[in-house]
């Protein structure tokens, strides 16, 4: 009784070191990376053929004959197993994504070789993207993933998911690109000089010209001017000030910043279609977390703080709501009934406060990192045994070595937002920064800096004709076009072409755009299902156009419906098959060579291709995404509630051998006694 009774008292007395453990926060952000791996492989799957294939906007062959003929690819390999461009990248993104789905079902799977796999994967289909996958989303991708790499257990080979002591060393280096990738979103605002986030009247603007705004976006754009400024205010506090409390050594702290910074992505999840940025941004969020907080509501997870600490944190949190209020202004306005608000700082001084912030930065990094060097030796040296002992100082060799390279090359890009710093850097660190550039294991960040559309949201629309004089607009699924359309939510799946429809907006036209102009004239099918998924409601799915042309217009949101629009100007001239103009610039931007010949295959992978794509063709791809998403969640939970009832199976045969155990010794305790008795008795008789 007494043993089972001390092994039951084990996990609440355990409770006290969960502050310490990563080890369930880190499993979640095995899972969350799993799962935005899916998402990115299936989202971009989708858009293959009408964005790389042969007969698509940018086809990939023309990127791997002049782009990348010195980069490592397994696109290569693809002519040797009998397919062609598009197909190898068809099989490279369907195992991506199996594998993926597979890591989000099976937490065996989660491990160190799969996620190195997903990354490679994801690797070569950036290096022949182009223009359409190269957003600084994708590179957070890359180099979370890699990080991944290190921060996943490698347990095919060695067949154990036991905590490893150095695992709070490597998931540390998600954590400091979580600092590296809001502080400089922060920076970059101010460092633009653009005048909105100056004025704080960026958000004014903001809902109505992101690129794919979502319903609500139309509903914050009405609100009053006063709370947009008091947003951005918050915007800069949760960006610029809650960073440094990542690395603060007070948990509450850390938990504070978290929540933060969670406030933050799920309001631009809920006004923007950013597709998985924010949800990895979230699952970076993670980092900030350990077991205790992860099982709050725990019974016998209470905790115990000092007053010094409290005081400490009350302190911290003072400073930082007194310094938003200094440096911006924040008076309460009668008239308005609101906050009025300012900048009350100058660009000069800003960039002062970054010079004289930025290599603190760097050593407040240093010395986080070599705390959690030390405490991941101490707990290797404090294992008994002295094989186990040995193993285990070796591995700690080894991943401190990799965290502290990261760590290193990672100061290159954090740095360039202040030159003095960015120059005193050593010349070393700068030349293995460039040796890794093209692996994407270290990225500059910077999202928003500069607020466009003041005037107005530009919109490219284009148009098609059979005579020249009728036009008729071609409407994109996603983009605004239609001004009576509600926007529409496609997150977490990314429409590239509709993205790039926004940038051109803000420009001239690009070699791209030629292309579509050109693939929209031929009729080819596989890009206008990038345009609408559902053939039947492009206008011209049964006879394409013999005229296409472009023009821009400045679109407002709208009270009485959703957008209004005036005309800007035009943007691409009216062109036909053969016109002048259009063959000078697919020459220009070598779009004009001939097709490779197209022999029918009876490859089983290729014929194993054409089945998948047939069975998603008409499908829009944020429905496809959220079907799998739905299953997974639905697989975990029902997974969830099995292992559930078994551990509450065992309980309860643990309760039982208790009782019974206690019952025999109380029986026995009683055989004992009326044994005794009955003895006693005899005594007494003789």
């Amino acid at each position: 009784v007494t043993e089972v009774n001390v092994s039951l008292l084990r996990v609440p007395n355990g409770l006290k070191t969960d502050m310490m453990e990563v080890s369930k926060p880190r499993r979640l952000f095995l899972w969350c990376m799993a799962a935005i791996y899916m998402v990115a492989f299936v989202s971009l799957y989708v858009q293959i053929p009408g964005l790389y294939g042969n007969e698509g906007l940018l086809p990939a062959r023309l990127e791997l004959r002049y782009g990348i003929r010195t980069s490592p690819t397994l696109l290569w390999l693809g002519p040797h197993l009998g397919l062609d461009i598009q197909a190898s990248m068809e099989l490279l993104c369907l195992l991506g994504a199996l594998l993926s789905l597979a890591a989000v079902l099976m937490e065996a799977l989660r491990d160190s070789l799969v996620f190195l796999c997903l990354w490679v994967s994801y690797l070569f289909m950036y290096q022949v993207g182009q223009v359409f996958l190269y957003f600084q989303w994708d590179s957070l991708l890359l180099e979370t993933g890699f990080l991944t790499v290190l921060v996943a257990p490698l347990t095919l080979v060695r067949g154990s998911r036991g905590i490893r002591e150095h695992d709070s060393m490597t998931f540390w280096l998600v954590r400091w690109l979580l600092f590296r990738l809001m502080f400089a979103s922060g920076a970059v605002k101010l460092m633009s000089r653009c005048p909105t986030w100056w004025g704080l009247t960026a958000l004014t603007y903001h809902y109505e010209t992101q690129c794919i705004p979502t319903p609500l976006a139309w509903f914050a754009h009405q609100l009053p001017v006063w709370w947009h400024k008091l947003s951005v205010v918050a915007t800069f506090v949760i960006e610029i000030a809650a960073p440094f409390l990542f690395f603060s050594p007070l948990r509450r702290l850390r938990l504070g910043a978290f929540y933060l910074q969670v406030l933050l992505q799920t309001l631009i999840i809920l006004s923007g279609n950013y597709n998985f940025f924010n949800l990895l941004t979230l699952t970076l969020c993670l980092s900030l977390l350990d077991n205790q907080h992860v099982n709050f509501w725990l019974p016998g997870s209470s905790e115990r703080w000092s007053w010094i600490c409290y005081l400490l944190e009350l302190m911290v949190w003072s400073l930082i709501i007194f310094g938003t209020i200094v440096f911006f202004d924040l008076q309460f306005d009668p008239h308005k009934n609101g906050v009025s608000s300012r900048t009350a700082f100058t660009f000069d001084q800003f960039n002062q406060f970054l010079k004289a912030i930025t290599i603190p930065c760097i050593w407040m990094g240093v010395l986080s990192l070599t705390w959690e060097m030390i405490t991941s030796i101490f707990r290797c040296a404090c294992v008994s045994g002295f094989l186990t002992r040995f193993w285990g100082m070796f591995q700690w060799s080894v991943f401190a070595a990799a965290v502290a390279s990261m760590f290193t090359i990672s100061l290159v890009p954090l740095s360039h937002m202040e030159y003095d710093s960015h120059v005193h850097l050593w010349p070393v660190v700068r030349q293995a920064y460039d040796l890794v550039d093209r692996l994407q294991l270290v990225n500059s960040y910077g999202f928003f800096g500069w607020v466009t559309g003041v005037g107005g949201r530009p919109e490219v629309v284009l148009e098609g004709s059979y005579d020249g004089v009728t036009w008729t607009e071609i409407e994109f699924m996603y983009k605004p076009g239609n001004v009576s359309a509600p926007p529409a939510v496609v997150t977490p799946h990314q429409p590239r072409l509709d993205w790039q429809m926004w940038f051109a907006a803000l420009g001239a036209s690009a070699p791209w755009f030629t292309s579509l102009v050109y693939r929209v004239l031929q009729g080819k099918a596989d890009v206008i299902e990038l345009i609408q998924t559902d053939v039947s409601q492009y206008p011209f799915h049964q006879q394409p156009p013999t005229y296409v042309r472009a023009h821009r217009y400045r679109y407002c949101s709208h009270q009485a419906r959703w957008w209004r629009r005036v005309y800007d100007e035009e943007f691409y001239p009216m062109v036909h098959l053969g016109h002048t103009y259009l063959e000078n610039m697919l020459s220009r931007y070598g779009l004009k060579d001939k097709l490779p010949p197209r022999h029918p295959s009876n490859n089983t992978v290729v014929q194993l291709l054409c089945w998948t794509r047939s069975q998603v063709k008409g499908i829009p791809a944020h429905t496809i995404i959220w079907a799998m998403l739905a299953c997974c969640a639905t697989w975990c939970f029902l997974m969830g509630l099995i292992s559930n009832r078994k551990h509450t199976d065992r309980i309860s045969t643990c309760t039982e051998t208790v009782v019974n155990l206690i019952d025999e010794a109380e029986k026995q305790g009683d055989e004992k006694s009326d044994a005794k008795q009955e003895k006693e008795e005899e005594v007494e008789k003789d």
